[in-house]
C-alpha cells in the first residue's frame, strides 16, 4: 500500500462521517487482498472511487480516465494508487498505450491486488438512478492476466452499486452494496474456444450484477417521475424528503422495488400514469416558486404546526462549536468552493472535488495549532493532537448551523395559506400512488 493511498484510506473514513449522515455497506468483501477486478457504476464521478475505497476493506488500485494525469499530477496519483486508461476520443495510439496499462494491471493481480474499475467509462451530467451499458475492458483485463500468467492464479470478478440519495449534497446518504465474485478460471475452455463470446456474455452478467446492486431505471427520461414518487411516498432513497426513521438498507430496497416496476411496466408510466407525472411535476414547480421545500409540508402535516423554534435551538446549541469552525475552516472552506466551481465546467464534480481538496487543505492549514494548543492552552501533546482531530466537528458544527439559519430565515417568508394549499395538494397526491400500483409497499 502507498503511502498517500494508506493516509487517504483512514482519513477520508473521517471525511465521509462529516460529509454523509449514513454510510452503509451490503454484502462488503472481508479481505483486503484476492486478486478480484471489481467493477462499478459511476455515478458520481470523483466520488464514487473515493467512497468505495474508503469504507470497503479491499486494498484498491483505480483505473482512472488518461487525460488527468498531468506533469504536476501524476506522482500524486502514483501514490494514491490510480492507473491511467487511454479512451479512443482521447486521439492517442490507445491500443498501444492500453496494452501497457493491461500488463501493469496483471501484475498487480497477480501480486494478489485488486484493480477498481467504472465500467460505464463517464458520468453523467445530472445524477440520474441507473446503469449505462458497460464497456468490456474490465473482463478483457481478467483474462489478459490469466494468459500472461499461465492460467496459474484464481482471478476473479465481481459488480459494486453505489447508491449515494444525492452526491452532491452534504449530509446526504450513502450505501454500498456487493455482488457475489465470479471466477474467471471456470471459463477457461469457453474463453480459449471462442474468447470474444465469453467476454461479451460475462460484460453482460456483470451489468446484470451492478444492477442489482443499486436502483436502476431502465428508461433515463422515467427517473425524474421516480425520483417524485419516492418524494411523496417518503419509502425511498430521497435526498431530502425521505423517512430518516426506516433504515437506510430498506429504503434502498424499497428504492429498488419501484424501479423494478418502472422498468416492467413502461407502458403503463409513459401512459397510465402521465397525467399524475405531470400533477408531481407541477407540485414541485408550485413549492419552488413559494421557497417552500417538501419537508416543510411534512413538518406541518405530521406536527398540525409551522415553527422556526427547532432551528433556533439548533443555532444556540451549536455556536460555540460553530464559532470554532468558523476560525479553522471557513477561509479554506471558500479559497476552495470559489476554485472548484470556477475550475470544473461539470457540476458533477464539485462535490467529491471539495471533498478531498477541502480535507487535505484542512488538514494542513490547521497543523499550527496544534503547537498553539500546547504553548498558550495546556502543555499536552495529547490534548493539542485531539484538539486537531476535532477540527472535523468544528466544521460540521458550522455547516449545520449555517443551513440551520438558513431554513430558519426561508420559513420566516413562507405565509400559512400557502402551506395549507399546498399541503392538501400533497396528500391528495400521496393517496392517489398509495392507492396505485406504485405503491411497490403493498
Amino acid at each position: 500500500m502507498r503511502f498517500l493511498y494508506f493516509i487517504l484510506f483512514f482519513v477520508l473514513k473521517y471525511s465521509f462521517w462529516v460529509y454523509f449522515r449514513k454510510v452503509r455497506t451490503h454484502n462488503s468483501p472481508k479481505e483486503f487482498f484476492g486478486r478480484t477486478i471489481y467493477v462499478s457504476n459511476h455515478c458520481a464521478s470523483f466520488m464514487d472511487p473515493l467512497i468505495v475505497a474508503a469504507i470497503q476493506r479491499p486494498i484498491v488500485f483505480f483505473m482512472t480516465r488518461s487525460d488527468v494525469f498531468t506533469t504536476l499530477v501524476k506522482p500524486i496519483l502514483w501514490a494514491s494508487h490510480m492507473l491511467p486508461i487511454f479512451r479512443e476520443h482521447d486521439g492517442l495510439d490507445t491500443r498501444t498505450k492500453n496494452e501497457q496499462v493491461f500488463d501493469t494491471c496483471a501484475k498487480i493481480l497477480n501480486y494478489n491486488r485488486n484493480l477498481l474499475v467504472f465500467g460505464e467509462g463517464f458520468t453523467d451530467d445530472i445524477f440520474i438512478r441507473r446503469l449505462k451499458p458497460l464497456k468490456k475492458g474490465a473482463v478483457r483485463i481478467g483474462f489478459h492476466a490469466l494468459e500472461k500468467y499461465n492460467w496459474k492464479k484464481k482471478i476473479y470478478i465481481a459488480g459494486v452499486g453505489v447508491n449515494y440519495t444525492e452526491p452532491s449534497l452534504m449530509r446526504s446518504d450513502c450505501l454500498v452494496s456487493s455482488s457475489d465474485k465470479i471466477c474467471l478460471n471456470d471459463y477457461r475452455a469457453e474463453y480459449e474456444a471462442n474468447p470474444n463470446k465469453v467476454i461479451t456474455d460475462l460484460t453482460k452478467d456483470i451489468e446484470k450484477r451492478i444492477q442489482e446492486q443499486i436502483t436502476h431505471v431502465q428508461i433515463a427520461a422515467d427517473a425524474p417521475f421516480h425520483e417524485m414518487v419516492q418524494q411523496i411516498t417518503r419509502q425511498g432513497m430521497h435526498p431530502t424528503s425521505g423517512d430518516r426513521s426506516v433504515p437506510l438498507k430498506n429504503r434502498w430496497r424499497n428504492s429498488q422495488k419501484l424501479a423494478h416496476y418502472f422498468n416492467a411496466n413502461p407502458d403503463k408510466i409513459s401512459g397510465e400514469f402521465a397525467n399524475l407525472r405531470e400533477r408531481l411535476t407541477n407540485y414541485n414547480a408550485k413549492l419552488k416558486a413559494k421557497k417552500i421545500e417538501d419537508r416543510d409540508l411534512i413538518e406541518f402535516q405530521l406536527k398540525g404546526k409551522f415553527s422556526r423554534l427547532n432551528e433556533l435551538l439548533k443555532m444556540i446549541l451549536l455556536s460555540p462549536l460553530a464559532v470554532l469552525g468558523l476560525i479553522h475552516c471557513w477561509p479554506i472552506y471558500k479559497i476552495v468552493k470559489n476554485f472548484v466551481e470556477k475550475s470544473f465546467k461539470r457540476e458533477v464534480f464539485y462535490g467529491s472535488v471539495k471533498l478531498l481538496l477541502g480535507t487535505i487543505g484542512m488538514g494542513l492549514i490547521n497543523i499550527p495549532f496544534i503547537f498553539l494548543f500546547y504553548s498558550f492552552v495546556y502543555p499536552s501533546w495529547w490534548l493539542a493532537i485531539l484538539y486537531y482531530s476535532l477540527i472535523g466537528v468544528f466544521f460540521l458544527a458550522m455547516l449545520l448551523f449555517n443551513g440551520a439559519l438558513i431554513t430558519w430565515k426561508r420559513k420566516g417568508e413562507i405565509k400559512l395559506k400557502y402551506l395549507k394549499d399546498l399541503s392538501t395538494e400533497r396528500t391528495a397526491l400521496r393517496k392517489e400512488i398509495e392507492g396505485s400500483e406504485l405503491n411497490v409497499l403493498n
